[in-house]
């Protein structure tokens, strides 16, 4: 496990070398909240540095339902049986191993390592704009239905999931780069993130996290080219 840290965020990276799984701490005044819980080998990394720090994680907040976002949930919970969990209520139902779609949306099958025998469930459903401390929501569909990202109000750390990728290159989700193409071939749809990536650049985030790759500070261009690259791609039919 590799820690980086950025202002209050904190990033745990596990096998950041072969297949790098990030979730991400921040320092609250009454403790910590956890965004995503990674692999299931990622549990006794993150109650350790939980316990290495002093404060108590009292949030596990989720950007979206895949398994390596989710991985650890059920034992953090065992751990941490206070602590409320958090996820948008769109992706509610793909935690709990829905994957039907709802009216209104584009029937594209949902892709992805979708969970199979969670049994936490959710304290508080997430809809665009809530808060969670100092973290502000925001509704980010395209690589599942109910994808949100987190944006730290203090510093403007966005902890954006797999809205976007680094590792492999920078593209936004849906779009494949053949060094690490496992968010792309596991997005539901690649316009629909295309709209949601286009809505995080206009944040001028501080420093952008994201679920697969280092932090990246000042990441308006790089954000902004990923954004350009798919707009071409898609149009020439070239995305996922």
């Amino acid at each position: 496990m590799r820690v980086t840290q950025t202002h209050s965020v904190y990033q745990l990276a596990f096998l950041p070398r072969l297949f790098p799984v990030n979730v991400y701490l921040v320092e609250e005044n009454d403790g910590l909240t956890l965004i995503d819980a990674g692999m299931p080998f990622s549990l006794k990394g993150i109650l350790e540095f939980a316990r290495q720090s002093g404060k108590p994680i009292q949030r596990l907040v989720l950007t979206h339902a895949h398994g390596d976002h989710v991985g650890a949930l059920d034992g953090l919970k065992a751990a941490l049986p206070d602590a409320n969990v958090y996820i948008s209520r769109r992706d509610a139902c793909l935690l709990a191993g829905d994957g039907s779609l709802l009216p209104g949306e584009p029937q594209t099958p949902v892709k992805g390592s979708l969970p199979r025998g969670i049994i936490t469930q959710p304290d508080t459903l997430l809809e665009d704009g809530d808060r969670i401390g100092s973290l502000q929501a925001v509704a980010t569909p395209g690589h599942t239905p109910g994808h949100m990202a987190y944006l730290d109000t203090r510093s403007g750390v966005l902890i954006a999931g797999d809205a976007f990728q680094l590792r492999g290159g920078a593209a936004v989700s849906g779009i494949l780069r053949p060094l690490f193409p496992f968010p792309a071939m596991a997005t539901w749809n690649a316009p629909i993130a295309l709209t949601s990536a286009k809505r995080l650049a206009a944040l001028h985030p501080s420093v952008l996290a994201v679920g697969h790759g280092s932090l990246l500070p000042e990441p308006g261009a790089v954000m902004n080219k990923a954004i350009a690259q798919a707009e071409r791609k898609l149009k020439a039919g070239a995305g996922s």
